[in-house]
């Protein structure tokens, strides 16, 4: 089966081929955990998850490993545990927790591997080492840094000249640099930040070269250790095209003799919310971990995946709103076929065919909404047992409408005292005093956000969003 990617590297809409088919490797950079995860964390999470989900449909789950790490040491982490008072082990398995937590609401499958940064200290040292050897880094007041002169190649993914690069990157400016470009690769910790004691670290000051590493070593070292030198994919959100994937790059392709690192880069777009940057002096972040509170995760999926992953991407209340009608839509349509069997099918060819097309998900939901409107007008119980099992199965591969009907509407609403109101509702309807059915149900409405329809098979409720 052909998939088509978008390269960042070329500019360009590829034929994905595989190092090799039997095991594709996927990476894609995860959170740094200091804090909750944004919609803009989510959107990036959701997209290459469905990514993974693609190409184990087309190439088989057994066949496609997916690494996505967690960041537990970084200069924000320090900050926040200074602020707190609390342990940086204590802030980072919080919130890496709390991540899995919400981005499993939002239907993302947990990676095969998810690799924490403080895990391979040892790998990212063996790095240091090679490169320094190599003459494509050097030790500098404590500090190691890359030598970007030392690598012609770089700023190939970006496509940024040299001052573009300088000033996009915001550089450090240290006078034990050789060039304002190089970054940095270890760096010295005080004895109130974490450390770990390096040969290439060693000064006056510091004789143990006790030091921490550069964000960017970590990925590179991490990738080395678990999808080898040369790998497949690697994903994340556009705003780490530079520096940090460009020093991927470059540590990576500097430490293994020239050899390339990743075939395809992919990159979602930016995320706004109401037509605004999402910043914390606006007062717009929009946490994932509030937004489930209050509406299911699957709708948050379905927004996020409303738009073309590359394309910008504009966050509102009305989208959400909107997002919400559709699912209530499809799940009402499955819960009226409750009682016919699914046929077991495969994924219509056009959603697979859409989403094997550089994750085109407005062509997906565009075919969903066909598929949707045949279950809605057939006829026949074998009309109606195939456009269930189509809707089904072209959910299951974009992690949709996998609920039970009845539960979706039912919510968090308390189930018992629901049903307790129904049954009196349908016994003032059987004694024909209505005005006391419609009472109950806009009981219902007001102190439950339960809304009550009566049709001509009976009557049905849902939790209001």
């Amino acid at each position: 089966m052909t998939v088509f990617i978008y390269n960042t590297l070329s500019r360009q809409k590829e034929e994905f081929k595989p190092i090799n088919p039997m095991k594709v490797r996927v990476y894609f950079c995860g959170p740094t955990v200091y804090n909750y995860a944004h919609i803009g964390n989510a959107r990036a999470c959701v997209v290459f998850n469905l990514l993974v989900k693609v190409l184990r449909y087309a190439y088989g789950a057994a066949h496609v490993q997916y690494v996505s790490n967690i960041t537990d040491i970084d200069d924000k982490i320090i900050e926040a545990a200074k602020q707190s008072g609390e342990d940086i082990g204590v802030i980072t398995k919080k919130y890496s927790d709390i991540y899995n937590a919400d981005m499993s609401a939002l239907g993302a499958v947990q990676p095969d591997s998810q690799p924490h940064a403080t895990e391979y200290i040892p790998q990212m040292l063996a790095m240091i080492g090679k490169l320094i050897e190599s003459g494509h880094a050097y030790v500098a007041e404590g500090h190691v840094l890359f030598s970007v002169p030392s690598f012609p190649d770089y700023g190939r993914l970006s496509r940024r000249n040299r001052d573009d690069m300088i000033a996009g990157a915001r550089v450090e400016v240290a006078p034990y640099k050789k060039d304002p470009a190089d970054f940095v690769l270890w760096k010295p910790s005080t004895p109130e930040q974490p450390g770990w004691d390096s040969p290439y670290g060693r000064c006056p000051e510091n004789l143990n070269g006790r030091g921490r590493p550069g964000w960017h070593l970590e990925c590179s070292a991490m990738n080395e250790a678990i999808n080898g030198n040369h790998f497949d994919i690697h994903a994340g959100g556009e705003d780490l095209i530079f520096p940090h994937h460009e020093n991927e790059i470059a540590q990576s392709v500097c430490a293994h003799g020239g050899e390339p690192y990743v075939n395809y880069w992919m990159h979602n777009g930016w995320l706004t919310v109401e037509g605004q940057k999402m910043s914390k002096s606006i007062g717009n972040v929009v946490l994932v971990h509030d937004l489930i509170k209050r509406i299911p995760g699957e709708v948050i999926r379905f927004a996020l995946l409303s738009a073309h992953y590359r394309q910008p991407f504009d966050w509102t209340e009305e989208l959400l709103q909107q997002s919400k009608r559709t699912l209530d839509r499809y799940y009402g349509l499955l819960r009226d076929v409750k009682d016919i069997e699914a046929d077991d099918i495969d994924v219509p060819q056009i959603i697979a065919e859409a989403l094997k097309d550089d994750l085109n998900t407005p062509k997906a939901f565009a075919e969903l909404a066909v598929i949707a409107k045949a279950l809605s007008s057939a006829k026949t119980e074998a009309e109606k047992a195939e456009a269930k099992g189509a809707l089904l199965a072209a959910g299951r591969l974009i992690g949709l409408l996998q609920q039970d009907a009845e539960a979706w509407f039912r919510g968090d609403a308390d189930v018992r005292v629901i049903e307790q109101k129904i049954t009196e509702i349908q016994a003032a309807r059987s004694a024909k005093d209505y005005k006391k059915a419609d009472q109950l149900r806009e009981a219902l409405r007001q102190e439950h956000a339960v809304s009550v329809s009566v049709t001509p098979s009976g009557i049905t409720w849902r939790k209001e969003s």
